[in-house]
Formats: C-alpha cells, structure tokens, sequence
C-alpha cells in the first residue's frame, strides 16, 4: 500500500540514476503538430496488479475510442522501481505527460518543478473525498479515484464477553474507555495481546498510521498554518505523552513489537484489536461474520485517520496541446463507473459516495458491511502535511519512533525529530 521510502528528494532529483532501460520511445505526433493524433504519455506504479491495471485499460482504450484528437500511451512500472524511474526522468527531463504520484509526496514533485496544476476546478471534484484531491498552492495538482483509511478491527462477541462498548464514527471510544478495555483484555489472559498496531510493517505504515494517533492527543509532524516548523507540535506536551504511550503499548505488554507480515494475528485469535487499513477488510470478513470496523480512539483532540494514496498528474514535459488532452482525459477518467470498476479491482473506498452504489461489491455502498470506513476517512481522515518537506519528514518520524518503541527517551528522540525536520526546511527553502 505504501511508496517506496523517499529521502532528501530534491537531491535526488539530480542524483538518482535513470531507470528507464525498458520504456518504449514515444512515436507519433506529440505535440499537436502534423497528422495523427496528439500522443499522451501515461506512466503508472501499477505493473503486477492485473485487477488494477485492467480497469487502466478499459479507461484508456474508452478514451481514445471517443474522440480522435488525443491518443494516451501507458507504460506500467513495478512499485518499487517506480519513484527511481520519476526521478531519473525528472533528472534527465524526460518526464511522461501523466503519470501517478503517492499523495503526500506529490508537493514535494511539484515543489521541484516535475508537476504543473492539471486545470481541474473544484466543479470537477466536487463530488470526490478530500483526501483524494491532492491540492498545492490553492490548486489541483493530482486526482485519484480510491482512498484507504487507518481503523481497527474487532469482533462483537469480543466486544460483547468483556462488556465493552461498541464505538461509533460519532462516539469513538474515549482514552479512559481504551485503557480500560484493554486492562480488561489483558487481565483476562485469553490472548496474547491486546491489539497488534502493526510495528513489524516499515516505511511509510509509520507515518501513515501513527501520525494519526499523534494528532489525536494533541500533536503534529510540523506547525500546519505556516509549515516552517515541527517545533512546538512534535516535541510539545502532547506529543511527550502520544509518545510515552506509545511506548508503553509494547513496554507493558498490551501490543507486540514484531508481526506476521500478513497481519495473521488477529485472525488466529492471538489478538483482540487489530489496527489496520481498510483493505483487510476481505481477509478479516472471510474469517469472521462478526466483524466490527472500529474508529480510532479519541485521545483527546478527537479521533483521527490516515488517509490520502495514489494519485494522477501532469508533468511540465507536456506541450500545450498535451496539456489539453492530459486534462480532457482525466475528467473523462472522473467518471463514476471508473470509480467504482477501481473500488471492486482494489477493495478499497471508493473516491466518490455516489460510485460506491455501483460497485459489484458494494462493501461501501449505504448499508454496506464496510460502509463504516468511508465515514471514517470522511470524518475523522487527516492527510500527512502538505508540505515539500513531506518525504524526509516522513523517514525522519519512522526512525525516531522506531528507537521510541525500542527504548529511547520519548522527549530526547521527539527533540531530535524536531531538529533534523527543522534543518531540513531551513536548508532546502522549502518556504522561500
């Protein structure tokens, strides 16, 4: 679910090496001069996911079906070569037209220069989740058509053995009600562990999960109203105590500190709660009928959610008339029935209510078994900061609250943090 690790991406820019050995050259008219259509480049992270690349496919070929003026070519990259390959086409500028971009790493690309604003208005969006318009400078830079949001996973005779109560998106459990449920847990010695949080995945699961939990007591990865600063909001009072207790879930034995990598835990019964993404929800549903999709608890300044993934924008290698067509072709891609082809392909929410009722599945759809987590990423989502500091905020946050996990002092490490995001945005100008 998450990007490849970026670090200090504005040098890499001009550093990474180009791995494009296997892209096809662009033929044909590509400027919007001469005979033939005007050809539109497309670069996806999708190689190896058929289901997802299928709908592409379908998108794509309806497209260039409807109209003889624009002809989009894709070309698929796997997950983890795909940022390289950006950032050696950005380096040796020979960026496609369109291509998809990780959400919270799409300010950091149009920071650099790589993105320029697609020319979608807010009528063309405004149907869609929040989290899924990625937006920089007070304009459209990215759209994507399916969101994932952080929740927990129980079930009700869990729930209902210890006499606990069942949360909702309005009344989420409080932080009394959580310790409380989980001493309960705990003391009864029926599991292993209260609740798996997921420490054995890495990378971006970091931020993307545990930034939420942060946020809810009261902190944040930096100052969101002018985004020069971490000081204050990563390293103040609340976030001591976001970070102590923390520390604490796998200090004093409620979560464990490693995980099977396909999360198994929850499904065999070694543990009560599991947090996870939506996406488990197909896993943990064929396990059991009595699956709850639970909100975060509220710690104090309400319950957050990660969200905000994958998302299409233009680059500045586009022509003027590709610039037209890369825009045409992504508000014909905006339609509803693409919407929910990616939902059924992904399992994942769709990025428009109106698409979830279309979908085969309907797991999102009103009275849907999963309708919970669009309510969810709607209400209670809070996407990473946008900001070009994002990417080294990012692998600066996955390091200090690992060595937290591991012992550290929560202040010492929380200060370091602030220190080294700090000298960050000082020495690239991120704000100038």
């Amino acid at each position: 679910m998450f990007s490849k690790r970026l670090t200090a991406l504005s040098a890499l820019a001009l550093t990474a090496p180009l791995a494009l050995a296997g892209c096809s050259e662009q033929a044909g008219n590509t400027n919007g001069s001469g005979d033939g259509p005007t050809e539109i480049s497309m670069w996806t992270h999708s190689a190896g996911n058929e289901a997802e690349i299928e709908v592409i496919s379908t998108i794509i070929s309806d497209y260039n079906s409807s109209q003889d003026q624009y002809e989009v070519v894709r070309q698929d990259f796997p997950q983890a070569a795909y940022n390289d390959s950006v950032q050696g086409a950005a380096a040796s500028n020979d960026l496609p037209c369109i291509l998809d971009v990780d959400g919270p790493i799409m300010p950091n690309w149009a920071w650099n220069g790589w993105l320029v604003p697609t020319g979608l208005t807010d009528d063309h969006v405004a149907n869609f989740l929040p989290s899924t318009v990625g937006r920089y400078d007070d304009q459209i830079y990215s759209v994507g058509y399916w969101d994932a949001t952080t929740l927990i996973f129980s079930r009700e005779s869990i729930l209902e053995k210890y006499d606990i109560r069942i949360p909702t998106v309005d009344e989420p459990w409080t932080a009394d009600e959580f310790a409380e449920l989980q001493d309960k847990i705990k003391d009864s010695g029926d599991f292993d562990y209260v609740i798996d949080w997921g420490p054995g995945w890495s990378d971006e699961w970091w931020p993307y999960a545990y930034a939420p939990l942060l946020q809810s007591f009261g902190g944040d990865l930096i100052n969101r109203d002018t985004m020069e600063s971490a000081d204050g909001v990563l390293n103040g009072p609340e976030a001591v105590e976001f970070a102590t207790w923390f520390q604490n879930q796998f200090a004093e034995g409620y979560a464990p500190k490693s995980n099977d990598q396909d999360r198994t835990e929850f499904r065999n019964g070694r543990v009560a709660l599991q947090y996870n993404g939506n996406w488990e929800y197909l896993n943990n549903s064929e396990e059991f009928d009595d699956l709850l999709l639970l909100p975060a608890p509220d710690f104090g300044n309400g319950s957050k959610a990660g969200v905000g993934s994958w998302q299409y924008a233009m680059t500045r290698s586009c022509s003027d008339a590709q610039k037209e067509g890369a825009l045409d072709y992504l508000k014909f891609s905006l339609d509803d029935k693409y919407i929910a082809q990616f939902s059924d392909a992904t399992s994942l929410i769709p990025a428009t209510e109106t698409a979830a009722s279309l979908t085969e599945k309907g797991w999102y759809s009103e009275g849907g078994p999963a309708e919970v987590a669009v309510e969810i990423a709607r209400e209670n989502g809070l996407v990473r900061p946008v900001t070009p500091a994002y990417p080294v905020m990012s692998r600066i946050f996955d390091k200090q609250l690992h060595d937290i996990v591991d012992g550290k002092d929560p202040k010492e490490a929380l200060d370091q943090m602030v220190t080294e995001i700090d000298a960050d945005i000082q020495s690239a100008g991120y704000n100038n």
